[in-house]
């Protein structure tokens, strides 16, 4: 279940804000300049779908966002327990950083932990299944796929190189949750 945990950034010990409430998650993360979605396949998407089927399913909302915002590319991420190189992976997300460009995940299957420090807050934002999320332009954060990651995520981007991170230097994700999976 999607989930929202709000702190000050000095305080990962203290709960500001917390709902499952997708609703209330929007509203949150919208009030600090984040969207949060909830979509729908327009198609069933069996097991094992190719990158082109888990797009054509989405087709719809992956064209209302480029029209919207620009994007360039459109491409899919499908990671697992299975991957060899998972810890890696893992790790290199785990630093807080930002991109010159929005980062805009949906999670088509499985789920991961974003956490965005705005101002003074750090927003731990679970998300799941049919969840979109886009984080703005030079907005610190951090992501978190778990030792055993599960998720499929259609990634969309301004920039045609793709992920590209600043890492800020900052130890700040350190003193915040992990996705334990």
């Amino acid at each position: 279940m999607s989930h929202i945990r709000v702190y000050a950034d000095q305080s990962p010990q203290h709960t500001l804000q917390s709902t499952s409430d997708h609703a209330a998650i929007a509203t949150i993360l919208g009030d600090a300049g984040v969207r949060f979605e909830r979509w729908q396949a327009s198609q069933p998407i069996a097991p094992g779908a190719s990158q082109d089927e888990v797009i054509a399913a989405y087709r719809a909302d992956i064209d209302r966002l480029i029209a919207e915002a620009g994007y360039q590319t459109v491409d899919v991420v499908s990671l697992d327990a299975s991957h060899p190189d998972k810890a890696a992976l893992r790790q290199k997300f785990l630093d807080e950083h930002r991109h010159a460009e929005d980062e805009v995940r949906f999670f088509v299957a499985g789920a991961g932990l974003f956490s965005l420090h705005i101002g003074d807050k750090v927003y731990e934002v679970l998300c799941e299944q049919g969840d979109l999320i886009s984080v703005p332009a030079n907005t610190p954060h951090w992501f978190d796929m778990g030792p055993n990651p599960h998720f499929v995520a259609i990634r969309l981007f301004n920039n045609p190189e793709g992920w590209v991170a600043h890492f800020t230097g900052s130890d700040i994700a350190s003193r915040f949750n992990r996705l334990e999976n």
